[in-house]
């Protein structure tokens, strides 16, 4: 079977109206507005109501991307969900979204790589539309990480924020849309990044409750250490295998874990910041979803127009990285809405 290739079709958001902001975070735990902007360039981020899941930000997400690509849920071969913080264990929070949105048609999963949950499942769709095995996929991240952020931890609570977006994906011609994937992993840094508890290691029970084992837990300084390895590697790597160098790169998509990390691999990588798409002032660390919504804000902003060679990058627990490289091709109503010209 031949293989071809594969592009953005349609992308959409699901963003939490509510704003906390740091001036807020001051009231609720030991910090200020001055302590966290040095260290992480963060101002504000986006909380879920309390009655709103994972699941629910998807489907608005997924509702717009539908509607951008101009495509209905029933023409769905495949939808996959990226997220660290499912409705439940099981079903799957993909099964959630496809029954909802009406998508009969197509298989659901659940990807489940932390922060890089998106890439690996955009990698995957990808893989599957390039085999033939499917003509339509949608890639979801989604999280509401602040039901699983310990809001007496200083060191944490004021990192992450709520949000979901989705992409369609589509055939395409080899040479556009999609160009290259690098996806790794090193399990060794496991515990740098984990929810102690709730599965078969550790079930759920008094004692872990108790020892608030049910909420994430960071190592922040080694994290940041990883990160700002990881994603000029990924980086590098990824253009390479697209047979492109770092300078070709028209706009750098990283993930908004942090702006500081951004900053020190821009400087690795000897790029000036004006070429990396930053929101993480505004959402916080949105994990599986923070890559796709700066996607969808760099389109809606004219940073990413068709013909833009864009990088994206992801890394998170596990420890896993991520990494993809597409030559935008403007299919979206939403790329044709915020230009035409390529840059």
């Amino acid at each position: 079977m031949a293989v071809r290739g594969s592009t953005i079709a349609g992308i959409g958001r699901g963003i939490p109206p509510r704003v906390l902001t740091n001036k807020e975070m001051e009231r609720m735990v030991d910090t200020s507005d001055e302590w966290i902007q040095t260290r992480t360039g963060i101002r504000e981020r986006r909380i879920a109501a309390p009655e709103v899941a994972a699941s629910d930000l998807a489907c608005e997400a997924a509702a717009e991307a539908l509607a951008d690509a101009g495509v209905l849920a029933d023409e769905l071969d495949l939808i996959v969900v990226g997220t660290a913080t499912p409705d439940m264990l099981f079903p799957a929070t993909a099964c959630l979204v496809q029954d909802r949105l009406g998508a009969r048609r197509a298989g659901a999963f659940d990807a489940s790589a932390a922060c890089s949950s998106w890439a690996y499942g955009v990698a995957v769709g990808h893989a599957a539309i390039a085999s033939g095995r499917a003509e339509t996929v949608m890639v979801i991240g989604t999280e509401v990480l602040s039901r699983i952020t310990d809001w007496s931890d200083r060191a944490t609570s004021v990192l992450f924020g709520d949000a979901a977006a989705a992409v369609i994906l589509r055939p395409c011609q080899t040479g556009e849309g999609f160009l290259a994937f690098h996806l790794g992993a090193d399990g060794a840094g496991a515990s740098l990044i984990e929810l102690p508890a709730g599965g078969s290691r550790r079930p759920p029970g008094h004692e872990t409750v108790a020892a608030r084992m049910h909420y994430l837990k960071m190592n922040g300084r080694e994290v940041y250490k990883f990160a700002v390895r990881a994603i000029p590697r990924a980086i590098e790597r990824v253009v390479e295998e697209a047979g492109l160098t770092v300078a070709d790169v028209d706009c750098f998509v990283p993930h908004q874990a942090n702006v500081r990390i951004i900053e020190a691999a821009a400087e690795r990588l000897r790029q000036p910041m004006e070429r990396f798409f930053v929101n993480a002032d505004r959402y916080g660390n949105t994990s599986s979803a923070s890559v796709p919504v700066a996607l969808y804000e760099a389109v809606e902003q004219g940073r990413i127009r068709p013909g833009s060679l864009v990088v994206f990058v992801a890394f998170g627990a596990g420890l896993t990285w991520g990494a993809g490289a597409i030559r935008w091709t403007g299919d979206s109503a939403l790329a044709r809405r915020w230009g035409s010209s390529t840059p």
